[in-house]
């Protein structure tokens, strides 16, 4: 049972009814925007009530006050983050301030005559995650506003924002934001998630749920309604595990559990009731923590946390459309074709379209490491993500072409586009039945050389493409995939359980573990960690474990008791000195004494090496390889290094290559030197998936590669066309070139050669 009525919402419900009346009433927009003005500044005894409607151009015009000025209305404007009511747009968030003229944002306007109100409360007006405007109420005195009175206005803005959108005092596209410009044909250049080439029909997810009940006199039933729209949320959650696809153990399912979880979460819950508390139906408060939560993503830059924010938005989405529309069990029926097409997707997602029925899909946000990317890889979905301005370019019904491969989407595309694209359709088709046909043929040249192909993995389903694929191994297994998809950090007996499971799975072939990589743009939700000015440079990898020992004391002893009677590799990543790779062999040396005193089973054998991503180490490498079994080459950090160079700002996108003779030469030293030392040696970059690059690293010396699944085809084919004395022969003058990239000349010495690129 719900206790006495908190006199704060009772107000709150009084004024909320009030302000229903104003809106249902005659009169023209502006009209009631002034009742509604002057209505806040009474029920909230304030001498001052404004609102504030953003228009074109980020552009913030007052359109409505009581107390100030009323020559002011249309004629005082702040650009979003101008001043405090600017700030209140700009980071969607409240603001109450006793003396908000000492603030050192506030920005004073003479017009208004707001020079003698001292405290301001001021809260952004949300529709959709969409600041539409700012509602603010001043005093005279210096007023200290209580979290209930945040609490009210921000439920009043709420309502207020229906208003907004639904009235005309906008007009033309000002009003309309997401409206789609001209279709005209359109190319796009993305991130490719999950790889594919399809063509299909576009269908644009629809995510705004229409309420049509804003406001409720009892909490009590809107609580009740809360709670068995959420019981039956949970039970179609549950029928989706059930599903043959995720019948399988593995991050997808994982995933997808952990999803569920989110749906019992406490803190969530806590905040849909409070909303209902201040007279919300349901639904209408619902909708509220969603716009609230979607607004402030801007404000979030980290990528783990914007993706476990955008799973609590679509249980929102979920919980909604149960209120609203007694969504039913079971999948949706979608067009044969469908390319779905939206903001953002939340892992239980796409459980809801025929997997057979849906093509690909195309997002304007998405990461590596979404949760709804590793459910489109499990079932085998082509996605591309980071497109930016794709709602604002595309309707259901546009014909869509989408390359997951390089993360390119063709909207509307014409006749000859449209000729061109399946004609790469149809050949990408014959070059993986070529590619398939070479599963079972040796990786090697044609002059005699063995080259070791192997495969870079972060999933449990990953594991399945060594038999796809024919792989010799696992070059590189990334081991913090699965601590980024769980709520809280697994203990010893979990990593334990799954790292034997990868072990299984592999059948015998090698296998090596890199220890956690995180922090930089990886961070864990429960790892406390501050932000940085250069994060990949910063505190990650092997420095956070060194720094915290029982992590990384965790980690190796459950993949030596994963690996009892069986091989162990063990990397460590972004080592910079020989003492840190020491000092981590030495926490390596203390679990193996752990568990051999405990008297458990150990592994056949263990061996500990180094991932080169740091170029100091490559100065190191003699005293390194005294001490090491192996060593890999991160190409992808590695060179961003050498370069001094972010790849992952686009500004810099081209600017330096792989294959320039800086790079070419600092590879060749670490192959020759690793040579005399007999070690082995791998690289696991994307360099090594890239035939052309792959064919140079060939001619410096490196005889094993580390790569993608769908790279495995490609390389082979490369190395089956190759004699490796001709490319070591070749590269010997260009080394020493001035160019910028040795690519084009490797390219033209493949085609003379007949080499497969």
């Amino acid at each position: 049972m719900t206790g006495p009525a908190n006199p704060g919402w009772v107000g709150a419900r009084r004024l909320l009814r009030r302000l229903r009346d104003i809106m249902a009433g005659p009169g023209t927009a502006q009209a009631r925007l002034d009742l509604i003005a002057s209505l806040i500044a009474r029920e909230l005894v304030a001498e001052v009530c404004s609102i504030y409607v953003r228009r074109a151009g980020d552009v913030l015009e007052l359109f409505a006050t009581e107390g100030l000025r009323p020559d002011a209305v249309h004629n005082t404007r702040l650009l979003v983050g101008e001043g405090l009511v600017g700030f209140v747009a700009a980071q969607a968030m409240p603001v109450a301030l006793a003396d908000a003229q000492a603030h050192p944002l506030f920005a004073f306007r003479p017009e208004t005559g707001e020079e003698r109100y001292s405290s301001l409360m001021g809260v952004p007006v949300l529709r959709g995650g969409h600041v539409l405007g700012v509602l603010v109420i001043q005093n005279r005195t210096q007023r200290s506003y209580t979290d209930e009175e945040v609490e009210t206005l921000e439920t009043t803005a709420m309502v207020l924002a229906e208003m907004i959108a639904g009235s005309n005092i906008m007009s033309g596209d000002e009003a309309r934001f997401d409206a789609v410009p001209e279709a005209l044909p359109q190319r796009l250049e993305g991130l490719p998630l999950s790889p594919g080439l399809t063509l299909g029909t576009a269908l644009v997810q629809s995510r705004r749920v229409t309420i049509e009940r804003m406001l409720s006199d009892d909490p009590e039933i809107e609580e009740q309604r809360v709670r068995k729209a959420l019981d039956a949320l949970t039970g179609q959650l549950d029928a989706a595990l059930d599903r043959p696809e995720f019948s399988e153990t593995g991050e997808h399912r994982d995933v997808l559990e952990t999803f569920r979880m989110f749906a019992e979460d406490r803190g969530w819950l806590r905040r849909i009731n409070e909303a209902i508390r201040t007279g919300l139906s349901a639904e209408a408060a619902v909708q509220r923590v969603q716009d609230e939560t979607r607004a402030r993503l801007g404000q979030v830059s980290d990528a783990y946390l914007r993706e476990r924010v955008l799973d609590f938005e679509e249980l929102a989405n979920r919980l909604l459309r149960q209120l609203v529309e007694s969504e039913q069990d079971g999948v949706a029926a979608i067009p044969e074709d469908a390319v779905l097409i939206a903001r953002s997707l939340g892992p239980g997602e796409l459980l809801n379209y025929e997997p057979g029925n849906l093509k690909a899909v195309i997002l304007e946000d998405g990461s590596v490491n979404a949760h709804a990317t590793i459910v489109a890889r499990a079932l085998g979905v082509p996605l591309v993500g980071r497109l930016d301005g794709l709602l604002s370019r595309v309707e259901t019904g546009d014909e869509v072409l989408v390359d997951a491969e390089n993360g390119v989407v063709y909207l509307r595309p014409g006749d000859e586009v449209r000729a061109n694209f399946e004609m790469a359709m149809a050949a990408r088709s014959a070059r993986l039945e070529v590619y398939r046909g070479l599963r079972d043929e040796p990786p090697e040249t044609r002059d005699g050389t063995h080259v070791g192909l192997l495969l870079n993995a972060g999933l449990l389903a990953d594991m399945n493409h060594l038999e796809d694929t024919a792989a010799e191994g696992v070059g590189l297994y990334r081991t913090e995939i699965p601590f980024m998809v769980r709520a809280t950090y697994p203990d010893v007996a979990a990593q334990t359980d799954f790292y034997a499971r990868v072990l299984d799975e592999a059948e015998g072939r090698p296998v090596v573990f890199r220890t956690l990589d995180i922090g930089g743009d990886k961070v864990l939700p429960y790892l406390q960690s501050s932000s940085e000015d250069n994060p990949a440079m910063g505190w990650r990898a092997s420095r956070i474990a060194l720094d915290r020992p029982a992590m990384l004391r965790h980690q190796l002893r459950a993949l030596i008791t994963a690996s009892a009677g069986r091989d162990l590799s063990v990397m460590f990543p972004m080592i910079a000195q020989v003492a840190e790779f020491d000092a981590a062999k030495r926490l390596l040396d203390l679990e193996i004494e752990r568990v051999a005193k405990r008297g458990d089973p150990v592994p056949r054998s263990i061996r500990a090496g180094v991932m080169l991503e740091v170029p100091a180490l490559a100065l190191q490498l003699e005293n390194l390889l005294l001490r090491t079994d192996f060593l890999s080459i991160g190409s992808n950090d590695l060179v961003q290094f050498l370069f001094a160079s972010d790849r992952g700002n686009p500004r810099l996108e081209g600017r330096y290559d792989v294959l320039a003779p800086a790079v070419l030469n600092f590879l060749k030293n670490i192959a020759d030197t690793c040579g005399d030392a007999d070690t082995e040696l791998t690289v696991c970059g994307e360099m090594a998936g890239d035939p052309v690059s792959a064919m140079a690293l060939l001619g410096l010396g490196y005889r094993r590669l580390s790569m993608s699944p769908a790279n495995i085809g490609p390389v082979k084919a490369m190395v089956r066309s190759i004699a490796i004395g001709n490319v070591v022969d070749y590269l010997n003058v260009p080394l020493q070139s001035p160019v910028p990239s040795l690519r084009p000349h490797l390219r033209a010495f493949a085609q003379d050669h007949g080499i497969e690129v």
